[in-house]
């Protein structure tokens, strides 16, 4: 290792890992955007990498480097021999290629390398650029993994028929239909009763919350704050409910289910759903309920409050964080439970929204259908996990012991 430790060897080396990291970025993401060809280059890399990162190493100014690098990745993917190769693309495809390549590289790069020497570095010195790179390198990798699934499925739901058939690796979309792009959209709610679908999963999960709240919340504290025999053995064993496999308790759950007559009824699909949570929220509660100062509630007791008015009045205040996090966590267990749902639900009319979107996989419905319903099934929770975000990393301990 001590002979990378050098700017003239470490600078080429980041610049040609960081090459084809972009490169095949920004192939992937021309190649979706536009559905002409794009791809990576090794050898491009190679070429154009090791020079970038010798230059940005002897002289580094983030403006200038970006802009000579554009014009330069520009004309070598003009000429078909940058670290992007392409083939019959439109100029304006070309173009925005090069500038990506160009302040993609550029400015990272000017980052990772900056005030690296050309001749021997110092342990610190050697390790910052490298922890740097790699944390570009994370932020790339775990954006695409996230993203390229979701742009996919919305993608193809906006698309017709043909459009699927002519081309499946085509993810680019023709603005110039306007509200048709959402035909998929309108038939999903008028034609397959989608509307109905989301309206049974959104009541299923919220009252899947108050019931496990309305448990959990009394087991939590308990097992936090209360002295009883087994307390321990109780402590330690909540998860082990919850790593029981569910497809495990399939079979007997629908035996008992259609013996009782729950099955096919949202009755059951409520009486069953709190078993997978209840235990994931009491395990997250009585950690929070540990980490609160018990002078708070050894003072509501001294001031004349029962136990139930100092867990109502100064506990639950207190742990609105918690409970804004479990909440969260249970609707978005039972928002997107399928395996229950599937199992006991056979009446369309009663389906939850995996259940419908399942109902569509079909070869007599068109695919476009199918991602349309998952875009559905998924935009409701990232809406509701960014709005509560905020409730979820506040803290609401500030003043609450009395001087």
């Amino acid at each position: 290792m001590k002979y990378l430790r050098f700017g003239y060897i470490t600078g080429p080396l980041l610049g040609v890992l960081w090459s084809f990291v972009l490169a095949v970025t920004v192939a992937v993401a021309m190649s979706f955007a536009t559905g002409e060809a794009f791809r990576p280059s090794i050898t491009g890399a190679l070429i154009f990498g090791i020079p970038t990162g010798l230059a940005l190493v002897w002289r580094a100014q983030t403006v200038i480097a970006s802009a000579v690098l554009a014009v330069v990745y520009f004309i070598a993917l003009s000429l078909g021999i940058g670290p992007v190769l392409t083939g019959n693309v439109s100029l304006i495809a070309r173009v925005v290629a090069a500038l990506f390549m160009g302040i993609g590289i550029g400015w990272p790069l000017v980052v990772y390398l900056k005030d690296l020497p050309m001749g021997a570095l110092t342990r610190h010195e050697f390790e910052a650029a490298v922890i740097k790179a790699l944390r570009g390198f994370g932020y790339v990798f775990f954006t695409a993994i996230v993203v390229i699934p979701f742009y996919v499925m919305l993608m193809t739901s906006l698309k017709n028929q043909a459009e699927l058939m002519q081309n499946p690796l085509d993810f680019s979309i023709d603005l110039s239909k306007g509200w048709g792009l959402f035909r998929s959209y309108v038939e999903l709610i008028t034609e397959f009763n989608f509307g109905t679908y989301m309206w049974t999963s959104f009541y299923i999960s919220v009252l899947t919350v108050l019931i496990t709240l309305l448990f959990a919340i009394p087991g939590a504290y308990a097992v936090a704050r209360l002295r009883f025999r087994g307390q321990a053995a109780f402590s330690r064993s909540i998860l082990l409910i919850y790593m029981v496999p569910m497809i495990v308790l399939a079979l007997p759950i629908y035996i008992a289910f259609s013996m009782m007559g729950l099955r096919n009824s949202i009755v059951g699909i409520v009486m069953i759903y709190p078993v997978t949570t209840i235990p994931v929220a009491l395990y997250m509660l009585q950690g929070y309920f540990r980490g609160l100062p018990s002078e708070v509630e050894e003072a509501g007791l001294m001031d004349g409050l029962s136990r139930l008015q100092v867990i109502w009045k100064i506990t639950l205040p207190l742990s609105l964080p918690a409970l804004a996090s479990v909440s969260l966590y249970v609707f978005m267990i039972a928002w997107n439970e399928f395996l229950l749902a599937f199992m006991l639900l056979d009446d369309p009319s009663k389906f939850t929204l995996t259940r419908g979107i399942a109902s569509l996989n079909s070869s007599e419905i068109p695919r476009q259908h199918l991602m349309a319903g998952s875009v559905i099934a998924t935009v409701p929770i990232m809406a509701l996990f960014l709005g509560l975000e905020k409730f979820m990393t506040k803290g609401l301990t500030a003043g609450s012991v009395k001087g």
